[in-house]
């Protein structure tokens, strides 16, 4: 699979002003909830209005989604107020029963992309479609398996696709339910620039208040779209409550994004360097997250040296990290100096940590 300029044409077909919002609750619960929701989304940002109807739970015993009574909803939706509709697929049946109803965008999500088996699946049922089809990313950060998802509907001959970037799941707690690793759809969009790239931050978040700040990033990163999870009574939603957010909230967050659209060549300069910018952010935060890594476990061999009376400064463990450090430095066209000095601070700030807790 090649990039070429027409992978992106059926988000040009739009013809939006602003990027594409595709918005709607997590999961369909009664008709009227649907329906309201699909009202209060008309005549704003929204172009398309998604709900899932069949859903992939991490545990039984949750609730899995209304089934296909959903999709006579979303036609409803469909005629009553004109916005494309949107669901999720899993497996051939969804795909056919998709297709009976004329849902315009389907994506495969999280848990399916990690099945090469199931995406060849979707792929040979959605053969030769014109229906517009989303790829979310694996629930682990793997390019090539995303990417392979996106080969097996291609080679099906299926023109309209796009990727939905909704982060990476990780053992550790962050703020965010699933890690962003924008490395990776910025190694995708280097990779294939004219696949429409969609961001998640209802998953990324898993919590209402950082929405707009994840938002802004993935603007501020060239993505081409949002799909935001949107509900008339969020805190009672039967899934995901705490990231879901009413259709008037959305309609400010979208007023308050930062949208570029710069057109001139300098603004295009400028559009290209906050883009840059925005990826050097991206990893000093990383930088800064591995940092606090390091330092916990520096904390931990404190406490070990504290219980077996061992002095804090090991030299000869000290001088065999500089040398790697420094072989392994100039492999990525560092100076010495610089891996020297950088190195020291590390060692030092691990020094000071240990010591407080050993005086402690």
């Amino acid at each position: 699979m090649e990039n070429k300029k027409e992978m992106r044409s059926w988000l040009d077909d739009f013809k939006l002003n602003h990027p594409l919002v595709i918005a709607g609750p997590c999961s369909e619960e009664t008709e009227d909830q649907v329906l309201k929701i699909a009202h209060d989304l008309k005549n704003t940002d929204v172009s398309i209005y998604r709900a899932g109807i069949w859903k992939p739970r991490t545990r039984p015993g949750m609730f899995e989604g209304v089934g296909a009574i959903g999709l006579k909803w979303l036609d409803k939706v469909k005629k009553e107020t004109g916005l494309l509709t949107a669901t999720e697929v899993a497996n051939a049946s969804h795909v056919k029963l998709a297709l009976e109803y004329d849902i315009d965008v389907l994506w495969i999500g999280a848990r399916s992309t990690v099945s090469p088996f199931i995406v060849q699946e979707i792929a040979d049922a959605l053969k030769d479609t014109d229906k517009i089809v989303l790829v979310k990313n694996p629930v682990n950060p793997d390019l090539s398996l995303w990417l392979g998802g996106l080969e097996r509907l291609y080679t099906a001959n299926i023109k309209k696709l796009g990727v939905i970037h909704r982060g990476f799941s990780t053992y550790e707690k962050t703020k965010y339910r699933n890690n962003p690793e924008w490395q990776l759809p910025i190694e995708l969009q280097n990779r294939f620039p004219d696949i429409p790239l969609i961001c998640d931050p209802s998953h990324i978040a898993g919590r209402r208040d950082i929405l707009q700040d994840i938002s802004q990033t993935a603007l501020d990163l060239n993505f081409d779209g949002l799909m935001i999870e949107t509900h008339i009574d969020p805190d009672n939603a039967w899934s995901d409550a705490a990231q879901q957010i009413t259709p008037k909230v959305l309609v400010k967050m979208m007023e308050d994004l930062k949208i570029r659209t710069l057109t001139s060549d300098e603004a295009g300069y400028q559009n290209q360097l906050n883009t840059l910018r925005t990826q050097i952010d991206v990893i000093d935060h990383g930088i800064l997250e591995t940092l606090g890594k390091r330092m916990k476990v520096a904390v931990s061999i404190g406490e070990l040296k504290k219980q077996k009376n061992v002095a804090v400064l090991q030299t000869k463990r000290w001088n065999e990290i500089l040398g790697n450090m420094i072989l392994e430095g100039e492999k990525k066209g560092l100076s010495e100096e610089f891996v020297l000095k950088m190195f020291k601070a590390i060692h030092q700030e691990s020094i000071n940590n240990q010591e407080k807790v050993i005086n402690s």
